[in-house]
């Protein structure tokens, strides 16, 4: 209780009763958990998914030939944030059909591969692309800068490649074994 004698002071008192009833703990709690999950969501790294004909060929070219790390799943996709929101119904490389499991259980977002492309940034590798022309490994992506990021990874290492359209981006690689992939970008209509 505020004494009488500071007139001016008199609202800090129902305000500190305010904040401290049951209403306004309520609505300090939700306040902390939206910024809690705004700073978990916001630090969470961009995610490209790349859909590939043969996900243990695929393996082999990311670790061996572009030397790409290993990563973890990012936690965003453990809590599965994605399906809950409503966006896996927008984009088909979220849960894609593709995917060989179990009909009675359904795939798991952490399924594939999953490399460290840059620091804040990793690649998820699906399978159920098709197989290309001359039964080609095909490795498709919705995103452009990925196949960029890609294509410059290729270039680094000195791989043999041949860029077949710029728009929309498709490229051929030869891996070590002399097997020739075919990364492209699939742009919606």
């Amino acid at each position: 209780m505020i004494p009488s004698f500071i007139p001016h002071l008199a609202w800090l008192d129902a305000a500190w009763d305010g904040i401290f009833s049951t209403q306004g703990v309520m609505i300090l709690l939700l306040t902390l958990y939206g910024g809690a999950m705004w700073v978990f969501l916001s630090s969470a790294p961009k995610v490209y998914t790349l859909m590939v004909s043969d996900l243990e060929q695929a393996r082999k070219f990311y670790e061996e030939e572009l030397r790409l790390s290993v990563a973890d799943v990012p936690l965003h996709y453990y809590y599965n944030y994605e399906q809950t929101l409503g966006v896996a119904s927008l984009d088909p490389l979220y849960i894609p059909s593709a995917i060989s499991y179990n009909q009675n259980q359904p795939p798991r977002p952490s399924d594939g591969l999953w490399y460290q492309l840059k620091k804040n940034t990793q690649l998820h590798i699906i399978s159920g692309a098709n197989y290309g022309e001359k039964s080609r490994q095909r490795h498709v992506c919705f995103d452009r800068e990925c196949l960029k990021q890609l294509l410059k990874r290729v270039q680094t290492y000195h791989i043999r490649y041949k860029l077949r359209r710029e728009e929309p981006l498709n490229f051929l690689v030869k891996d070590y074994t002399g097997q020739v992939i075919e990364l492209a970008e699939i742009s919606p209509k």
